[in-house]
């Protein structure tokens, strides 16, 4: 018969043989009980699996008595979320980018640097597709990571003269609609491809321009890919 040790001073074991109907009964255990499943009253089941219930959590004190032991209280564990794993898993299992996009369009706050990025998307491109999106959110990353642009999301989205939402001169930002759907879906853009979870441009690709201007400075670079109203170049 197994025991689990009591924390009441004097407790041990119990290691010897005892009448079990005495046990049951001093820990106000209902005899009329019956047992789960199909098995009868009179199976050896039915009388194995009770015996082995009740005796696993009795202790005896060192007075002789037979109690109850405490159960263990549970714990519960609270796992962080990596949207990194869990967004990677998911596209893989088959879900397309607006799905993500929809299950990652939460009202958690970003970082700085991530809200830069998400705010780059909805005034550069909250008016193309999910795509276009992403692309976007790509070239600013690119752009940070080559070594030609200043070395942060925040400093290469405010560099002067480069986003036509910011202020070349004070480097301010125009007011974002935090309660728009243009908002939640930048966000959710802005987190997938912080993750780098869905394939997008490459990352030589750090320019674009919309496809109703036509800039002297493409004229040096390559045309890599047109993703709605936006043609992406790299060098």
């Amino acid at each position: 018969m197994l025991a689990l040790g009591s924390s009441e001073a004097g407790a041990q074991v119990a290691n010897v043989n005892y009448d079990l109907k005495a046990a049951v009964q001093s820990v106000s255990v209902d005899s009329t009980a019956r047992p789960l499943g199909g098995a009868t009253p009179n199976s050896a089941a039915a009388m194995t699996v009770p015996a082995i219930l009740h005796t696993t959590t009795a202790v005896t004190l060192g007075n002789g008595a037979i109690v109850q032991a405490q159960p263990a209280q549970s714990v519960t564990l609270k796992l962080g979320s990596s949207i990194a794993r869990e967004a990677s898993w998911l596209y893989r299992a088959g879900w397309p980018l607006y799905a993500l996009v929809g299950k990652y369009a939460t009202d958690a706050q970003l970082d700085e640097e991530s809200n830069c990025l998400a705010t780059a998307v909805y005034f550069e491109a909250r008016g193309e597709s999910l795509d276009g999106q992403l692309a976007v959110a790509r070239v600013v990353m690119n752009r940070a990571a080559s070594g030609k642009y200043p070395p942060s999301w925040c400093a290469t989205v405010k560099q002067p003269w480069q986003f036509s939402f910011v202020n070349p001169h004070s480097g301010r930002i125009p007011a974002v609609d935090y309660a728009s759907d243009a908002w939640r879906k930048a966000e959710a853009i802005a987190r997938l491809a912080a993750a780098n979870v869905v394939p997008s441009v490459s990352t030589d690709v750090l320019w674009y321009h919309a496809n109703y201007v036509a800039p002297s400075w493409r004229r040096n670079l390559t045309e890599a890919q047109k993703i709605g109203q936006h043609i992406f170049y790299r060098a």
